[in-house]
């Protein structure tokens, strides 16, 4: 599959994009395994309110965007993303919730926190790498 050609604007546009999300992740402390593992705990509820932010946004996105734009700013179309709830899928999740839970990272935040100098993450992320390629092997 051949990769989409992206003009310097599109470019300049998902730069400045992953560079918001990965302040916003740093700053929300997202990036430190040991407050996301107090949150799933329950025992710090700061990122249930930053999480609970982005879902509203994220919803407002959804909902009101294609109703006042003719298209998407960076070119192309709206359209929906048709979801299969199948074993795959679920086994998916399952995998990732409970790899989240043991040590507090997912792939976003990990990729954020080697920016703050965190090199721990690199274990995590090769673990994440590692499981991509097992899927990818094996979905073929």
């Amino acid at each position: 599959m051949k990769a989409p050609h992206m003009t310097p604007g599109q470019l300049l546009a998902v730069l400045l994009a992953g560079a918001l999300f990965g302040f916003g992740l740093a700053l929300s402390t997202m990036v430190q395994p040991e407050v996301v593992l107090s949150f799933l705990r329950l025992t710090d509820v700061g990122l249930m309110l930053v999480m609970g932010g982005a879902v509203v946004v994220t919803l407002l996105a959804y909902k009101l965007l294609p109703r006042m734009l003719k298209q998407p700013l960076l070119g192309g179309h709206f359209h929906r993303h048709v979801a299969h709830m199948n074993r795959d899928t679920v086994l998916g999740a399952a995998v990732f919730g409970i790899g989240w839970g043991l040590c507090g990272v997912c792939p976003g935040p990990a990729i954020a926190g080697l920016g703050t100098g965190n090199w721990d993450l690199l274990w995590a992320l090769g673990g994440i790498a590692l499981g991509a390629l097992v899927q990818g092997l094996r979905a073929r």
